[in-house]
């Protein structure tokens, strides 16, 4: 931990923003005992790098101070081996995209088990534990995400291999929700009390086609008050996710009267047009992200047919576009819709006897774009946090349960679950527990700062 007076001497001088265009869904793997890096874009250079601002650094050093906070500092190292033991059981609950209820009903009674008593699962099937503040006229919801990109049937058993993990799942993000029980213990046991609410969450549908649903339900229209957002997810201690990284998802499909290859060959065929498709759009889309803020586009999978004799009946595709830019990425949204029903036109027009092809466009993923001010409060205590542990944050763009709130303008970050790990969604996950508390008792100072630190006089 750094002194006052070293931390300032550091903290005086710019610190770099990093524009990472990755994702939950795409941690990069390392070796056992490596550090975890991402691959980087250069900083931006019309910006310029943002600094801590005094105030935050001296909230910090206050804070981990106070004797409270310290107990609290000191719980979290000596129940460690029940933090661990948290991990495992959670990565061993299968949690399938669209399939979270077991280990949801596991996670409800691992939050009152750490001391919760209000806990409970909304519609959505968000479980959601109330931490009640001395005030209570603000809500600061602190998260990790329930579910795994596994299907069902993948075998989640942990394995240990000296000190490291191995498990689908077990960093991403069965860690993150495992340091959220933590937090909660810590806070109980040292008797901490926040001014404001503290929820403890643990989100579905974070993954993948899952689309963030879980989040969205929380910040519907009409839904709860939440007036700053946090969500543990990603490698790392350093890393303030504060940009979110956006992304237009589709399932097209083109159907026809299908047939045999030899006996109806000359027939409408949902491939040929769907490769016609593939190429329209690739051609446009290479224009389109040649310049202006960075964008992308991914056919990422593709299926259909009966045989490789037959004329499929229909056939479908799967593609993925992001931007950092919100008008960017409906721009290359539009681009993609007009070019499938331009293809398929082209495509029929061929074919003027018989039936003709038609296509199917289906929305299956809107993850919003955004960006929270450098010097927004919340965002300020997350470098201010990361950097009183001797770490060098970084501010980052990516793809996280943040996203929704970031782009209503709701104050929210995305900070790192610790350790080292690597292969995330890959069956050969792992996680390190090197130095992991430090990340818990960060994420612990940062909540009780937002949430702000009641007198012992309350």
């Amino acid at each position: 931990m750094k002194t006052s007076s070293s931390l300032a001497r550091r903290i005086a001088g710019p610190f770099l923003v990093l524009i990472l265009l990755s994702g939950c869904e795409q941690t990069p793997d390392t070796v056992p005992g490596e550090a975890v890096t991402e691959p980087a874009a250069p900083a931006d250079p019309e910006g310029t790098p943002p600094e801590i601002e005094g105030s935050y650094v001296e909230e910090m050093e206050r804070l981990a101070s106070d004797p409270r906070i310290e107990a609290a500092f000191r719980i979290i190292e000596e129940i460690e081996p029940r933090t661990m033991e948290d991990l495992v059981t959670i990565t061993e609950i299968p949690a399938p995209p669209f399939m979270e209820d077991e280990r949801a009903e596991a996670y409800v009674e691992m939050l009152r088990d750490a001391g919760l008593d209000d806990v409970s699962r909304d519609d959505e099937g968000n479980v959601i534990g109330v931490r009640p503040g001395t005030v209570g006229d603000r809500v600061i919801v602190v998260s990790a995400h329930l579910d795994t990109v596994f299907p069902e049937g993948t075998d989640v058993t942990v394995e240990f291999r000296g000190d490291t993990l191995f498990a689908p799942g077990v960093g991403d993000d069965s860690r993150g929700l495992a340091m959220l029980l933590a937090v909660v213990r810590a806070m109980e046991q040292a008797e901490i009390e926040t001014e404001q609410d503290v929820w403890f969450v643990g989100t579905v549908g974070e993954e993948g086609l899952g689309d963030l649903r879980g989040v969205k339900h929380l910040f519907r229209e009409g839904g709860p008050q939440i007036d700053a957002f946090l969500s543990v997810d990603g490698p790392g201690d350093d890393r303030v996710i504060n940009q979110a990284l956006g992304s237009l998802r589709y399932r097209v499909t083109f159907s026809g009267p299908g047939g045999h290859s030899w006996g109806d060959f000359g027939m409408v065929n949902p491939a040929h047009a769907q490769g016609l498709a593939v190429q329209l759009f690739t051609d446009r889309a290479r224009e389109f992200v040649a310049s202006g803020p960075r964008t992308s586009y991914n056919v990422g999978r593709q299926g259909g047919g009966t045989s490789v004799n037959s004329v499929p009946v229909d056939v479908w595709m799967e593609v993925d576009m992001r931007s950092i830019d919100p008008d960017r990425l409906q721009g290359i949204g539009e681009l993609f819709r007009e070019t499938m029903h331009e293809a398929l036109d082209r495509y029929n027009a061929r074919h003027e006897e018989g039936p003709h092809l038609t296509v199917e466009l289906d929305r299956v993923g809107d993850r919003p774009s955004g960006e929270i001010a450098p010097d927004e409060p919340l965002v300020q205590r997350a470098m201010a946090a990361a950097a009183w542990f001797g770490g060098e944050p970084s501010l980052e763009r990516s793809s996280t349960d943040s996203n929704v709130p970031i782009s209503l303008g709701i104050p929210a970050a995305t900070v790192g679950r610790g350790g080292v790990g690597g292969g995330a969604h890959s069956l050969d996950e792992w996680w390190l527990n090197e130095d992991g508390h430090i990340a818990i008792q960060r994420t612990l100072l940062l909540v009780v700062a937002e949430a702000g630190l009641a007198s012992e006089s309350d």
